[in-house]
């Protein structure tokens, strides 16, 4: 058979056409907003004028063009990791060393998990120094960043133990699930990934965000009887009404319940009841409440639940092609599993394909903030929505002058402008 025209070639070719199609249009919408936000940076649009100083809109378009550079240096260095990992055969090394270290003395699944653990262990190394970059010049450049290296250090460590603690034994589970439960492994792993995931919703709130953060009961009691008030004629029940010290890791300031079923509670970042009045905090967390009234997140756990099935059928399919394997740069084991092969093969390509269709969730992330706001506004005061939307923006130093069309590929909130123009007391 001609060897340009195996299955294996075919996808090696998908892979690279669609990696090299994807950064061509990353690079381009990155470029594009670095030119619009730079070419409006000396004067502050006219819907805006007179709300926000000149000052402060030079500083936003400054903190987005840091960002954006940065991104830039990202997006090349992820390229380059990704085709080393996969055509350029890096993975296969990897799995080579790992395989003929720990499956001779420790046994099939020691390996698999190793492997697995290998893999996040380097990823992570390779964006470490990215992140140091963003925190402590970029983030500290423009005043955000509050994060001492003491403390950076220590939430590295806990992510790390508890990325253990947690990722390996659910990997273990799968990987059994791969090896054991026949040729629909795929629907009883999908099955644990889903529980898995509502498992977190429930625990994250009293066992995980507390080992990063302190969350202690909302103590100003005029906002507190605001808020429950404002919870009563939403119908919503909330476990508990939290502040969180954000302040000790960034100045950017935020809202927002989680968790799931009688475990829900309303959070608020420190640093957004500094900034705001007890008017605009209600119409802030009236528009979280807007996204719970109008069923976004069940919309959006139905909707991962419906992808992931998809793509755990997929993954049933890919894992017993070899096609798959050595389309992506890596021999498969004759003497070994190859399922945690499959799941980094899989959890790297991807994305690379799923890139060109983000436009369509990202949209549909915009319409869900339109229907928060008009809820907010009818709940609250929009006025009062307004006026907090614009303190985040200009505490937050988000851009007011984004490139429409980045804007429409890959923003989940509207742009400013176009939020306040749909609010009837902007």
């Amino acid at each position: 058979m001609n060897s340009f025209a195996t299955p294996a070639f075919t996808l090696s070719l998908l892979f690279a056409a669609a990696l090299v199609a994807s950064m061509l249009v990353k690079f381009w919408l990155a470029t594009r907003q670095m030119r619009h936000v730079a070419a409006h940076r000396d004067r502050v649009p006219a819907p805006f004028a007179g709300r926000i100083a000149l000052e402060a809109h030079q500083r936003a378009a400054d903190y987005t063009l840091a960002k954006g550079r940065l991104g830039l240096l990202a997006m090349a260095l992820a390229a380059a990791v990704l085709l080393a990992w996969t055509l350029l055969g890096g993975l296969d090394l990897l799995n080579v060393v790992v395989r003929d270290a720990v499956q001779p003395r420790l046994g099939d699944m020691a390996y698999q998990l190793a492997l697995l653990a290998a893999f996040a262990m380097i990823s992570g190394a390779i964006d470490l120094p990215l992140d140091l970059v963003a925190t402590f010049r970029v983030e500290q450049r423009f005043g955000f960043n509050r994060m001492t290296w003491r403390l950076y250090l220590l939430d590295l460590a806990k992510g790390l133990l508890i990325g253990a603690l947690i990722g390996l034994p659910i990997a273990a589970l799968v990987l059994w699930l791969m090896h054991a439960a026949g040729a629909l492994w795929w629907l009883w792993a999908w099955g644990v990934w889903m529980a898995f995931n509502l498992l977190i919703l429930v625990l994250y709130p009293t066992l995980i965000a507390p080992l990063f953060n302190k969350f202690e009961p909302l103590a100003d009691e005029t906002l507190k009887t605001r808020v429950q008030a404002l919870m009563a004629r939403c119908g919503f029940a909330a476990k508990g009404l939290f502040v969180m010290d954000g302040s000790r890791r960034s100045a950017h300031g935020n809202a927002y319940f989680t968790g799931l079923g009688a475990a829900k509670r309303v959070v608020f970042f420190d640093t957004l009841l500094a900034k705001l009045s007890p008017g605009e905090v209600e119409a802030v967390l009236a528009h979280e409440l807007g996204h719970f009234k109008h069923r976004h997140v069940t919309q959006r756990i139905v909707m991962m639940f419906a992808l992931s099935l998809a793509g755990f059928a997929l993954l049933g399919w890919l894992t017993s092609r070899a096609w798959f394997y050595t389309g992506l740069g890596v021999q498969p084991n004759l003497s070994a599993p190859n399922d945690a092969l499959a799941l980094l093969l899989f959890a790297l390509a991807l994305p690379v394909f799923a890139f060109f269709v983000s436009p369509l969730f990202a949209q549909l992330s915009r319409r869900h903030e339109f229907q928060a706001d008009a809820y907010a506004c009818a709940q609250s005061s929009g006025a009062d929505l307004a006026a907090a939307l614009l303190k985040l923006h200009e505490d937050n130093a988000s851009t007011l002058t984004p490139d429409p069309l980045y804007v429409r590929f890959y923003y989940s909130h509207p742009p400013a402008s176009e939020r306040l123009a749909a609010l009837p007391s902007a």
